[in-house]
């Protein structure tokens, strides 16, 4: 038994460990992709959610109950989720086939199913720690997209009153914005939302309007070229036809990037094959253990390590300070005559912008120190500007 539970101890401890080049990221260089992994873990008790084949499953058997799908289809998709090993393209068939025959996308009954499947998501949420840890790296400025239907983030970010946005591909403005940085708390579903007929797709040919647009296309592709990409619960993404038209089409020299994907170790051979082969597309592979329990707690960990990256490793280059946000600097109208004479770090009186240094506001408690503050009301002395402790009454509110 001791050694039952050494082992596991060793499994664990060994699943723990983290690429430094991963967890030295800072949040906002990181874009999540959010897999069906997460879903299976933060409700168990949805079948759906735990895999490709277990939702594509889940779609067969409802369609059977709603009567949408003819029994001779219903045999024959339920053969080919058991031996099909390109389960994406079962999963195109089977929507095309409960779909209108011009292929759109709405009306269709697909839709139907996955709200049968998905029904009152928000009471089968058991294992929020992945949600919260998700939501963790949103709030510092990662960027989150997901090749899931369910929306189970949206509506655990909801509850902890985090504006949520579900997006999808159909709206070009909101995946600008999102794309852009724009919307923190944007979730962008690229193959749609089941509550949502109209954004969701079948195939690549379901996107030509953002696939043909060089805007989008543009703003997208620079995502996987200037962002480190974590798929977290993600199995068959890069395989996946809307994620490769939008990310990986037009991006040669692919083993330059960094990318990483974090999986379950089911066996030594497959797992390091696996990192060989994603090295290729510039993607590192690293493992949560050989056990999906740990998948939680690995994330949970990994989420901490990489928010507390809040500046950048010594020798880089400091943290990007918005003045204004600190107090110290007066965005003033441009005057006539500038009123100060050369301080030393301006090349005289003409400036753009009037800018004033409140000596009086800066003490040990800023970036500039007891130091600064003395150099700065020394420097207007000497060009002789008297030095008002308290140049404004509204800044003194809480003084006698």
């Amino acid at each position: 038994m001791d050694s039952v539970e050494k082992t596991t101890n060793r499994s664990e401890q060994k699943s723990r460990k983290f690429l430094k080049s991963l967890i030295r990221k800072q949040p906002q260089e990181l874009l999540l992709v959010i897999g069906t992994g997460v879903s299976a873990a933060v409700a168990p008790g949805i079948p759906a959610l735990c895999s490709w084949r277990s939702c594509i499953e889940a779609v067969i058997e409802a369609a059977e109950q709603l009567e949408v799908l003819h029994p001779g289809d219903v045999a024959e998709f339920r053969r080919k989720v058991t031996k099909d090993r390109d389960l994406l393209v079962v999963a195109h068939d089977l929507i095309r086939k409960m779909s209108p025959r011009t292929g759109d996308t709405k009306p269709n009954f697909f839709q139907d199913c996955l709200m049968e499947i998905f029904d009152n998501l928000e009471q089968h949420i058991q294992n929020p720690l992945v949600l919260q840890s998700i939501l963790g790296l949103m709030e510092r400025g990662t960027m989150v997209l997901t090749t899931n239907y369910d929306n189970l983030l949206e509506i655990f970010g909801q509850q902890q009153n985090k504006p949520m946005e579900s997006l999808d591909l159909k709206d070009k403005t909101k995946v600008l914005q999102w794309a852009r940085g724009h919307i923190r708390y944007g979730v962008l579903h690229i193959h749609g939302l089941y509550t949502d007929p109209c954004g969701m797709v079948l195939d690549p040919s379901g996107y030509k309007d953002v696939t043909q647009d060089p805007e989008v296309m543009e703003v997208l592709q620079n995502l996987y070229r200037t962002k480190s990409f974590l798929f977290v619960g993600c199995g068959e993404t890069l395989r996946d036809q809307i994620f490769q038209a939008l990310f990986l089409y037009s991006l040669p020299n692919k083993v330059d990037l960094e990318h990483y994907m974090v999986v379950l170790k089911e066996s030594e051979d497959h797992f390091f094959k696996h990192q060989a082969d994603m090295l290729l597309h510039g993607i590192k592979v690293v493992s949560y253990g050989d056990c999906f329990d740990y998948f939680p707690g690995y994330v949970q960990d990994l989420a901490v390590q990489i928010c507390k990256q809040r500046s950048p490793a010594p020798g880089g280059p400091g943290p990007t300070v918005n003045p204004n946000e600190l107090g110290l600097l007066e965005r003033l109208p441009v005057p006539t005559e500038a009123p100060f004479p050369d301080l030393g770090s301006c090349q005289g009186p003409e400036r753009s912008l009037g800018l004033v240094i409140y000596a009086d506001r800066v003490d040990s408690t800023t970036l500039l120190g007891n130091a600064c503050q003395d150099c700065a009301k020394r420097k207007l002395e000497e060009n002789g500007v008297e030095v008002s402790k308290k140049p404004r009454q509204s800044d003194d509110a809480g003084g006698s």
